[in-house]
């Protein structure tokens, strides 16, 4: 298996240095994603830019999870799901629709389930969801601008997703906590 490192400040390529150091003092520590990005600092800038411009959408940072959770889920990965099931909470998304998202259940918020649909339909069809797709996200409330959005936190989740699926990125310490624990499909059915 082909390693990646986990770069800092000091090991990174000269053009992810000062990006990690920005990450740092955003998040109070370096991800293992980012560190692992930073081997491309054309990636880490991708990835970080991407989960920034994600956070002045127009969707709710609730809303914001909810997507991230879907598609996350949707491509099982471990990591992110962990992850965004701790920002979730922090979002103050209800734990229902926490759980829901991560047992791929439906979410009891008639709303919220109308954007994992959209979201998971998203990924699924490769963009391809047709136009009744779109047009039950927009009856449940959203706007087009919320459609080009979701499309943006697909994009910043392929980069995520897939790097980990590739990499095997280490997961973060807090995420071997229970509650935010989560265990693949795919890896379940491995390991019974």
């Amino acid at each position: 298996m082909t390693r990646f490192a986990l770069h800092t400040a000091e090991t990174a390529p000269e053009a992810s240095k000062a990006l990690l150091g920005q990450v740092k003092s955003a998040w109070g520590f370096v991800p293992t994603l980012h560190a692992t990005l930073a081997e491309s600092p054309v990636a880490l800038e991708a990835y970080d830019t991407l989960f920034g411009l994600v956070a002045k959408s127009t969707l709710t940072p609730a809303e914001q999870q909810v997507a991230y959770l879907a598609i996350s889920v949707f491509n099982e990965c471990e990591y992110c799901t962990s992850g965004h099931t701790y920002l979730a909470r922090t979002a103050k998304l209800d734990e229902a629709a926490i759980q829901g998202l991560r047992d791929g259940t439906p979410i009891p918020d008639a709303r919220l389930q109308a954007l994992r649909a959209f979201a998971e339909a998203v990924v699924r069809d490769r963009g391809f969801v047709g136009d009744a797709a779109v047009d039950a996200f927009l009856a449940a409330g959203f706007t087009r601008a919320n459609v080009l959005e979701v499309v943006t936190v697909a994009a910043t989740k392929t980069i995520s997703n897939y790097t980990n699926h590739i990499t095997h990125t280490p997961k973060e310490g807090f995420m071997a906590d229970p509650s935010l624990a989560w265990t693949a499909p795919g890896n379940r059915a491995r390991a019974a």
